[in-house]
């Protein structure tokens, strides 16, 4: 375990790292790519399925909110004792003390590392045998210094975002239009344990969805007014994730009802070429959100090994690129590896989203914002805010916990069946 020392001089090796100079558009780009990606978009109409109309439009129209909210909520804790935190843990640590730096260490590598093992999953179900290529392509980009540096990639990965979810929605709606809807069932199949266990198993799919462990790295390349542009970023962002977020959740369960896939472009068959084109957004998109999560892994190796990306780091930079190359192709290969090895798209993202991502955007920014004292004790909303924190922060703990238990069921259950490294 570290201590108070080792924390202050790793967050004064953060300040010199990077210093925010990005505008709140493309503070934006990075907030759009983290969260919507095909990985989260392409569960959710089997998600509503798991649930039936009435239950999935709520906890989906619910974690929408929440999931803002919370996120307004991290982002107003910039300097919220008058000092810079540059990361999650860090923020954490101010709030917290050692317990939650670690905490929020642990939790953000469980949702980073899972983040990527699923979205080298998708990308292997967007494109046959596409998993090697997109690793190697993933390690070029991997030598880039830090998420700033990402921007233009990130820009471009989320207008492939807006046009992955644009074609699969039309596309969706094109074949729910040809099938004969007398056979489409909108009916919860099997016994009673079973539809709990599908339920569970679907919150954990929507928490997925919303995950977003990176805001303070984000927040960090953003020039002052920081907290403003972020306000501005965050809430540009996710006007992008609820015009395609639900109407692609929604569209997918009318067309498909209860039979739909777990990844829905595998229920899509027709015209073949605009199915081939939402592959290609997805395998777009999901380059440049691969790329953020990986960074807190790769921050925690430098800073292990004192190897810095930035100038004043060491006097032998050809050294620091060779070690990161070393390290990063060592990364790769084993997501890579695990994510080619593990075709159980659904079951993945819901255990990734109840263990990391629902810690870290529901449960933690609402304890954090009452533990600093943010709560306005003068203003109307005062006494309003506080029992809605203790709400998000109970019920989204729940949350993860049944999600848990919904996606180990099905994960025992499916490893019957699949068959390992079928998209190698």
């Amino acid at each position: 375990m570290g201590s108070t020392r080792d924390l202050e001089t790793e967050k004064s090796d953060s300040e010199e790292a990077v210093r925010g100079k990005g505008t709140w558009k493309q503070a934006a780009f990075h907030v759009a790519t983290t969260i919507a990606t095909p990985a989260a978009y392409a569960p959710l109409p089997f998600a509503i399925a798991s649930l039936g109309w009435p239950l999935g439009v709520s906890s989906l129209v619910s974690a929408t909110l929440a999931t803002w909210y919370s996120s307004f909520l991290i982002a107003s804790l910039w300097k919220w004792n008058g000092e810079k935190h540059f990361t999650y843990r860090h923020l954490a640590h101010s709030i917290f003390g050692l317990w939650g730096y670690w905490s929020i260490a642990i939790f953000q590598q469980v949702a980073s590392l899972g983040n990527n093992i699923a979205i080298q999953i998708a990308a292997g179900s967007s494109l046959k045998h596409f998993i090697i290529f997109f690793g190697i392509f993933e390690l070029l980009l991997s030598q880039l210094p830090d998420i700033h540096s990402l921007r233009w990639v990130n820009a471009l990965c989320t207008f492939s975002t807006i046009g992955f979810a644009g074609t699969t929605i039309g596309v969706t709606i094109y074949n729910g239009k040809k099938i004969d809807r007398t056979s489409v069932s909108y009916s919860l199949h099997g016994s009673s344990a079973s539809k709990f266990f599908k339920a569970f198993n679907a919150l954990g799919t929507i928490a997925f969805s919303f995950g977003d462990a990176m805001l303070p790295e984000i927040q960090n390349t953003v020039r002052e007014p920081a907290k403003r542009n972020m306000y501005k970023s965050i809430s540009a962002a996710y006007t992008v994730i609820v015009l395609t977020y639900w109407q692609l959740a929604f569209s997918g369960y009318w067309a498909f009802g209860s039979e739909v896939q777990p990844y829905i472009l595998a229920s899509l068959s027709i015209p073949k070429w605009t199915v081939v084109m939402a592959n290609l957004f997805a395998a777009i998109q999901i380059c440049g959100c691969f790329q953020i999560y990986c960074r807190p892994t790769y921050a925690y190796f430098e800073e292990g090994t004192g190897f810095k990306s930035n100038k004043s780091s060491s006097y032998f930079p050809f050294r620091n690129r060779l070690t990161r190359l070393i390290f990063t192709s060592i990364y790769m290969v084993l997501v890579t590896l695990i994510a080619a090895a593990m075709p159980f798209f659904g079951d993945f993202v819901s255990i990734c989203g109840a263990i990391g991502f629902t810690p870290l955007d529901f449960v933690f920014p609402a304890l954090a914002y009452l533990k600093a004292g943010k709560t306005p004790n003068n203003s109307k909303l005062g006494p309003f805010l506080r029992p809605l924190n203790i709400l998000i922060a109970t019920w989204f703990s729940l949350v993860a916990v049944l999600g848990c238990i919904g996606a180990v069921r099905f994960i025992v259950e499916d490893i019957k069946n699949y068959k390992f490294f079928h998209d190698m």
